[in-house]
């Protein structure tokens, strides 16, 4: 195993870091890939690989053997297939302005989710004189992009409005996969299967990360990993088979004596009950620390790990700094220096995102671009 830097600046002077362990990214793509077979597993790497840096991920599950990417916007396709040119490629977001030039160019299929997306790409399959792969994404009940079902019935008894487009996947998506309990995921597979059967023959796509553990019912031909091959477990009642691969890091810059009464941070939102000891560090919201990770009197908030020991944030997340209680830690845990983790072993992405009544998805995508990169990388 080697650590592969990309960093702004040396890491002596870095106010913080953010560790992805590449190797256990392909080692949960993999871990996917066995639970879902013989379904294939693609992996889905929009938003910069999930704020990851989605050069490095694509180009490690390529290297493993991943032959299918999802991304999402016309930027991400270009990069993606300047990684893996040999990839099926497909573009979530549909024909995004002037992209269906584009993605022809680029031999990425885009995910056509309205009747008009179809019209333009068949109008541009019969300008080209050739098919042009894409995917149709059917709604079955999250009300986001998909065709509504009359729209599908349309298509599907008058194939001449898909003239040209040779469609090679049909994709939905559950809105309730996180909770294997709720009735609508079997609303959705029902009407999935009812609607994709008007084209037969068609590889069929349902399950992203939450999704494929419902069951084989739900995997069909392709399923679509995102958040779980950075680690992450959405569904705490039915966990995918992924460890955690990233870890955030940042400097403790100060560690200073507060007195009963007083107040720290802006707003005065948090007020000493006792004498305390608070640490001041360099994350704040700049970084990806969600504001309402603050803690103020009477409310739990965020924690951070400091020498092994969890410590409450407290006081306003500021731009560039957070206020922690290390009154409780042993002496000499908390130093200036030093750094405290911020994800991580024993502080997972969902406890961060808990505690600032957000998901473990958004702590990720809003990871910020100035603590120094580490990539872990098994060379494989």
């Amino acid at each position: 195993m080697t650590v592969n830097t990309r960093m702004p600046e040396s890491l002596a002077s870095a106010t913080g870091t953010i560790t992805v362990d590449l190797a256990q990214i392909v080692a949960n793509w993999r871990a996917l890939s066995i639970k879902v077979a013989p379904a294939r597993c693609a992996a889905v790497v929009k938003a910069d690989a999930y704020g990851l840096g989605a050069e490095r991920v694509i180009g490690a599950l390529a290297r493993a053997g991943c032959t299918t990417f999802f991304i999402a916007t016309p930027g991400e396709a270009e990069q993606a297939r300047k990684i893996a040119p040999d990839a099926s490629i497909y573009a979530l977001d549909g024909l995004v302005g002037n992209s269906a030039v584009a993605f022809d160019r680029l031999s990425v299929k885009p995910v056509l989710s309205t009747l008009d997306d179809v019209v333009a790409w068949s109008a541009l399959s019969r300008a080209r004189g050739r098919e042009l792969p894409a995917a149709l994404h059917i709604d079955t009940g999250l009300n986001r992009l998909g065709l509504p079902v009359r729209d599908v019935r349309r298509l599907a008894a008058e194939p001449s409005m898909m003239q040209g487009v040779a469609v090679d996947l049909i994709m939905s998506h559950l809105a309730s996969a996180d909770n294997p309990r709720d009735p609508k995921n079997r609303d959705q597979l029902l009407a999935f299967e009812t609607l994709t059967n008007l084209f037969p023959g068609t590889p069929r796509s349902l399950a992203a990360s939450d999704g494929l553990m419902l069951g084989h019912a739900f995997h069909f031909d392709l399923v679509r990993p995102g958040y779980a091959l950075y680690g992450g477990q959405a569904s705490q009642s039915n966990p995918a088979p992924v460890k955690p691969a990233v870890t955030v890091s940042a400097r403790i810059l100060a560690v200073a004596d507060v007195v009963p009464g007083e107040t720290v941070g802006y707003s005065a939102t948090w007020r000493a009950k006792r004498p305390s000891r608070i640490a001041t560090i360099a994350a704040g919201y700049a970084d990806g620390v969600p504001r309402n990770a603050s803690a103020p009197d009477g409310r739990p908030g965020g924690h951070v790990l400091i020498s092994g020991h969890l410590a409450p944030i407290v006081g306003r997340v500021s731009m560039d700094l957070i206020t922690v209680d290390v009154t409780d830690l042993p002496e000499g845990a908390a130093m200036p220096g030093e750094f405290a983790k911020l994800i991580g072993e024993g502080l997972t992405i969902e406890d961060a995102g808990f505690a600032a009544g957000t998901i473990g998805y958004e702590i990720l995508t809003r990871l910020g671009h100035r603590f120094a990169r580490l990539y872990l990388d098994d060379n494989s």
